[in-house]
């Protein structure tokens, strides 16, 4: 593979939106094909935007405008479930303060701030096929009109086109054994100061903060051993989801008393929680996956955004300095061990919340769970090296 000037991404979400600005700073021109005719306003629920996250948005200069789009939660309690705190901290000097936002906020800044730096996003273009030549792949989209350039990334998401195009025998996603909820619950419900994300476990587990108008925004889960489509969870009535979650969070301080504040016209359910097991391959010839379409680690990591935005960031770097196919092995290099290790992590959290755990998890503190994770940074400046260095 000769030097690159040129690429397709595949995908108009998190990853692919940041992969194209990073692309541009690299000086490669990228296109954005996203399959749906519009852009992502009103889709999701809430996530949050850990310190490395907004560390690399830092690099493509998006790091205030998403800041904008969310509220700071620096702050974090662990809690055991029963009513009594295990620890604190507020986090760690140096670093900007977790941000919690609408999917939705987080895409819309995005896209923004992509489209004035002038990131071309072409929608309706659904990918059907990749054909490959020499000197080129070809992109082949379901309107049955195509486009070429000198790589194609797949952004798409966690049931990507461009993985089973790279490898058909590809693993889909796995099913975490949960169903994830959310919800608001009116502010003078429970406790909770300002600026601060709570972790209640136990033998269930509920996370909660204040949102700037005062309400209680809380997010949970339901064990379930048959998953449930995201469509099959829409179609059962939120009443009835509702009364499920009491009765699970009935002995739970303060699940209970959240959920008993919680109507139904608030409740959100997010659908089945899964993650990506290990993917064998992630390039092929001119084709190479980023974000949740390799490596989401479900939403109990509390990095899925932060980890796509990272690695379309080093991906960028490795295109930007290796003209042949050490790009994508050194990408590869670069991010498989820490994106499986807190993927890892996260599927472990998840067993736990699904009742399959022989034990309760044992907490730990805050540096450990957050330190190593949050403190990652990217040396845009520096040369990557063959070795993924």
């Amino acid at each position: 593979m000769s030097a690159v000037r040129t690429a397709l991404v595949i995908g108009g979400g998190i990853g692919g939106t940041v992969t194209a600005m990073a692309l541009a700073r690299a000086g490669i021109e990228a296109t954005v094909h996203e399959a749906y005719p519009g852009d992502a306003d009103g889709v999701g629920a809430m996530l949050s935007l850990a310190p490395n996250g907004l560390a690399a948005l830092r690099i493509v200069e998006a790091e205030e405008a998403v800041q904008a789009a969310g509220h700071p939660v620096p702050g974090v309690v662990l809690a055991d479930g029963a009513g009594n705190q295990l620890s604190e901290f507020h986090g760690f000097p140096g670093l900007p303060a977790t941000h919690a936002m609408a999917r939705a906020d987080l895409y819309r800044a995005l896209t923004d701030h992509a489209l004035a730096r002038g990131v071309k996003i072409d929608y309706g273009k659904r990918l059907v096929a990749a054909e490959e030549r020499p000197d080129a792949v070809t992109a082949v989209f379901a309107d049955g009109s195509t486009a070429s350039a000198d790589v194609l990334i797949g952004a798409d998401g966690i049931r990507s086109t461009v993985r089973t195009l790279i490898d058909p025998a590809a693993p889909g996603p796995e099913y975490a054994g949960v169903l994830g909820f959310g919800g608001l619950a009116a502010e003078d419900t429970v406790p909770a100061a300002p600026g601060t994300m709570y972790f209640a476990f136990g033998s269930s587990f509920i996370g909660y903060w204040r949102l700037p108008d005062g309400q209680l925004c809380w997010f949970a889960s339901l064990p379930r051993t048959e998953p449930l489509s995201r469509a099959e969870v829409h179609r059962i009535p939120a009443e009835q989801w509702l009364a499920e979650l009491r009765e699970r969070y009935a002995d739970h301080v303060p699940g209970a008393q959240l959920l008993a504040h919680t109507t139904p016209d608030t409740l959100m359910a997010t659908g089945p929680v899964e993650r990506m097991p290990s993917v064998p391959h992630w390039h092929r010839g001119r084709l190479v996956l980023v974000g949740d379409a390799v490596h989401a680690p479900s939403s109990s990591s509390g990095q899925g955004a932060s980890l796509a935005i990272e690695s379309a960031i080093e991906l960028a770097r490795c295109l930007r300095d290796l003209p042949d196919h050490a790009a994508f092995d050194a990408y590869e290099r670069l991010r498989r061990g820490r994106v499986e290790l807190i993927g890892g992590n996260a599927a472990a959290t998840n067993r736990a919340k699904a009742g399959q755990a022989a034990s309760p998890p044992t907490l730990p503190s805050p540096e450990q769970m957050f330190g190593p994770v949050h403190r990652h940074l990217i040396d845009w400046d520096a040369t990557v090296s063959r070795a993924g260095q």
